[in-house]
Parts: C-alpha cells; structure tokens; sequence
C-alpha cells in the first residue's frame, strides 16, 4: 500500500521470508545486501524502498538533517528465536547481528545516507500520539527537517509495516501529519 492504494498483492507466498522476497522482486529493487537481511530489516527496508520510490531524499537534504522514528510491539523476536536455535549447534554470528530491532534503522539509513537522530521504541501496539509527539519535538526543535517514522513489526507470519515520511516543507501530495491521519493509514488494509 502506498498512500492507501494497492501497488502489490501475493495472495500464493507462503510464509514472511517468501513475501518479502516476492515485492523485492516484482519492484525490481537491487541491493545485494537484501538478502542477508532479518525479516524485520526486510520489511522495514522494503517498506521505506516504497515510501521513498518518488523522492530522493538526498536531493533535497543534509544527511544530518533527516532521521528516523520507529516503533514495533515484538522487538527483535523473530530473529531472537532463530538465532537462539543455532546455539546449541554453532552460534551464527550473521544471525546473531540482527538481535537489536534498530539494526532495521541502519539498514535504512545506509541506504538513503541518512544520519540524523533515529530512535526505536518498543510499543504493546501503535500509539499514533506517541509517535506524533517523538517527530513533532524533533522538527520542532530543529533537530531534523525530514522524519521517516512509522510502525515495522515481525513475529513468525504475523507482520504489519507502516512508514510515513514528514517533512517541514510540505510537497504537492502532502497530507496533514496529524495522529488521525496516522491512524486511518495505519489501519487501512495491508498497510
């Protein structure tokens, strides 16, 4: 979903990692390190890879100027367990390197050269006002002028990502950024 309108659908992909792998593929993305990724650096990826298919954000700001607010109900959980499985074997250290939830932050952030304040918060669900509230204090304080923030969550074949992107300056195609708004896109279905 973009803006509320469908831009893919794989009702045949059994399980996250091959649904993921499915949009990668049908938007023809080509980042190598894609694959090394956790499901939930893939999800977060794939889903700002979408948000920004229009706007390179590196046209128009300072690294420094654009950040980054995430939140999610399950932390690193899905890929927590996986990596607990191997240690009775021998311990994946590439495993092992996605047991953080901002690692999905980095990902993102190495690929659009962003380096401004990022922060991941740990939710029971999303909290629209919350995350309203994190971004307004950082454009407001000028400490960014560019926010992707959002909800990205992973836990076995459950998922949900919603990013959006708010900017001081609005673009043609803006919309309020407001909870509500926040809210009504979360909510739309398969967001």
């Amino acid at each position: 979903m973009y803006n509320g309108l469908e831009l893919f659908s794989n009702e045949q992909a059994t399980g996250v990692a091959n649904l993921l792998l499915s949009i990668y593929q049908h938007f023809h993305f080509n980042y190598p390190k894609f694959y090394k990724m956790d499901n939930l650096s893939k999800l977060g990826w794939l889903a700002s890879e979408v948000l920004l298919k229009d706007i390179d954000l590196r046209n128009d700001h300072q690294p420094e100027e654009v950040g980054m607010v995430l939140a999610n109900a399950n932390s690193s959980l899905d890929n927590d367990l996986r990596y607990y499985n191997t240690i009775d074997d021998v311990p994946s250290p590439a495993v092992f390197v996605y047991t953080l939830p901002n690692i999905v932050i980095g990902e993102i952030c190495i690929r659009n050269n962003i380096k401004g304040e990022h922060s991941f918060f740990i939710q029971p669900a999303f909290d629209a006002n919350f995350i309203h509230e994190q971004v307004s204090y950082l454009l407001d304080h000028d400490i960014l002028n560019t926010c992707i923030c959002g909800w990205v969550d992973v836990l076995g074949d459950q998922y949900k990502a919603a990013l959006y992107l708010v900017e001081k300056q609005d673009r043609v195609s803006s919309m309020p950024f407001t909870p509500q708004h926040m809210d009504r896109l979360f909510n739309t279905k398969n967001s």
